[in-house]
């Protein structure tokens, strides 16, 4: 009963996590009322929001409370957009939807980010105050909430663009709104896919929730298919990696040798990709365990032949979202909208006045709007502007989803370098068009190597360990050290070796096996499930680790 009450109740120190033997305790206890009533609709759709909002509160506790007003502004939000008939009364709403959406977003996420700029650009010494909190404080009369300290909400970066994405498309009239509170509170929180996404559009899981379930043997099959192969990925090639030798580098790049430091971020690339496609993996599974179908979120991203291949491939949710709400609206490739120049143009401004000083800035960013309006007015330099700008905005933005800091806008825009510097060699590669599995090969291992590189802004403490890294890199390689390290972490780098061998596998194989699993007697899925369990929870020698995309 103990267990119960835990697994039930609030604490910061046990989140419900995929990988923990308390949430399959949850899910199945929540799996046997479910069996019973998943075929009332009504009451299929408050008993999972009911459920998802207890799942939210055992990860976020009160920040249950922002999920539920962002699910209650949208509801109305898109209510009133579909009836009322002026676009002027339409547009002021959906403004409204945005702006309160992302002021939430922007106050818990990149307080400190705005703050720490602000007082590095001016020289002030501001420190963040949770005005949020200091008003819980006076309203109940306490000191209960911490206002020296604003913390992230799990998922809120996923379900704000999941409710934005909402009243968008009523907008643009791509899908009616939902009339029951209780049908989208369902749709927003949806508690496997709510904290780490993938991010679902209202067109494709709305329509699920009025249908009738009927979960059929395939679907039970691979629904257990995806949480064991998710769980694999998780626990086996993303944590052990990590534990056992990831972490201890890139905490201290400098106690380590520049080989060390390379092999670390060739395993980062691994641990980053088993951490989120496992977790999508299981939330996939769970799904379709009860009846829903999420959309595919990887597609083996490193088979990628170049950047923009990458980029169909990996976090496929958020890719496609910037896509349709940010890279299409502000002009796609047709066209560099009014947005284009004054982003450009003030991301110009901030990064040289971080650099220098007002007036420098000031110069600078003059300057460059003045180089900016002239490639406009010549056609055929706009045509190419016009392409490639607003991928670069977008990738920029991109960069700062992911993370708080200026080293996640670094590696945002050297992804969107990466995409438009492939669009111009593509035009004189010799082996652009080559069907010979080298040239493939090659393009592969091109692309891999640099999303595995950029990832050193992805993954380090700071940017003095990024500057560590790469002082260790050119000066200290330590190549003769090389064999030492390659024995003494044997397991580790076999496990990698594996662990990429298993992604680069071909499709039709993967397929297969899957089919082979789905296939199978029950007898053999139990017993497949059981050795997952054991091979997975011996490997660990710590506490359990969050997905990595919990701090997004």
């Amino acid at each position: 009963m103990n267990r119960l009450g835990k697994i039930f109740s609030f604490s910061e120190d046990s989140p419900l996590l995929f990988t923990q033997a308390d949430f399959w305790i949850f899910f199945t206890l929540v799996y046997v009322l479910y069996a019973v009533i998943y075929q009332k609709k009504n009451i299929r759709s408050l008993y999972l929001f009911a459920v998802s909002l207890l799942f939210y509160y055992k990860t976020s506790g009160l920040f249950v409370g922002i999920l539920i007003f962002s699910t209650i502004l949208d509801f109305f939000i898109g209510q009133w957009v579909y009836r009322i008939g002026e676009a002027w009364k339409q547009k002021l709403l959906l403004a409204l939807s945005i702006t309160v959406n992302l002021s939430l977003l922007c106050y818990f996420k990149y307080a400190y980010f705005f703050t720490g700029s602000y007082n590095a650009l001016f020289h002030t010494q501001y420190e963040v105050f949770n005005h949020l909190a200091a008003w819980g404080n006076t309203l109940s009369d306490t000191d209960y909430f911490t206002v020296d300290k604003i913390i992230l909400p799990v998922g809120i970066s996923f379900y704000t663009f999941q409710t934005i994405s909402y009243s968008v498309d009523i907008y643009r009239k791509e899908i009616p709104p939902l009339r029951s509170i209780i049908d989208f509170g369902f749709f927003v929180s949806f508690f496997p896919q709510l904290v780490a996404g993938p991010i679902v559009r209202a067109a494709d899981f709305i329509p699920q929730i009025g249908q009738k379930i009927s979960i059929s043997k395939d679907d039970f099959g691979r629904g257990i298919y995806m949480v064991l192969k998710g769980l694999i990925k998780k626990m086996l090639f993303a944590d052990f990696i990590a534990m056992q030798f990831l972490d201890r580098v890139f905490d201290a790049p400098n106690m380590h040798s520049g080989f060390s430091n390379l092999m670390a971020l060739f395993g980062y690339s691994l641990q980053i990709y088993a951490d989120f496609s496992g977790y999508t993996d299981i939330a996939i599974g769970i799904a379709l365990l009860l009846g829903f179908r999420l959309p595919k979120n990887f597609n083996s991203p490193y088979k990628a032949i170049h950047c923009g291949d990458f980029w169909k491939r990996w976090h496929i949710s958020l890719s496609t979202w910037l896509k349709d709400y940010l890279y299409i609206p502000i002009g796609g490739n047709r066209k560099s909208s009014t947005f284009s120049y004054l982003f450009l143009v003030l991301f110009t401004f901030l990064t040289v006045l971080y650099a220098s000083n007002f007036i420098t800035a000031l110069v600078v960013s003059i300057g460059f709007f003045l180089i900016l309006l002239s490639l406009h007015l010549v056609p055929h330099i706009a045509k190419h502007f016009h392409t490639n700008v607003n991928i670069l905005i977008t990738m920029l933005i991109g960069g700062l989803w992911h993370g708080a800091s200026w080293k996640f806008v670094i590696w945002g825009g050297l992804n969107g370098m990466g995409i438009v510097v492939y669009k111009y060699w593509r035009l004189i590669s010799p082996y652009e068009h080559s069907d010979k599995l080298l040239a493939r090969l090659w393009k592969i291992a091109l692309t891999f190597a640099f999303i595995t590189f950029t990832r050193i802004y992805f993954r380090s403490n700071s940017m003095e360990h990024i500057s560590l890294f790469y002082q260790q890199l050119a000066n200290n390689m330590d190549w003769k050290s090389a064999g030492t390290i390659l024995w003494e972490y044997r397991l580790v780098f076999l496990v990698m070796v594996l662990g990429y061998i298993t992604h680069w596998l071909s499709y039709g194989l993967k397929e297969k096996v899957e089919r082979w699993f789905i296939d199978s007697h029950i007898a053999l899925k139990v017993c497949a499930a059981v050795v997952v369990a054991i091979v997975c929870y011996q490997t660990y020698a710590a506490d359990f680790q969050a997905f990595i995309y919990f701090q997004f």
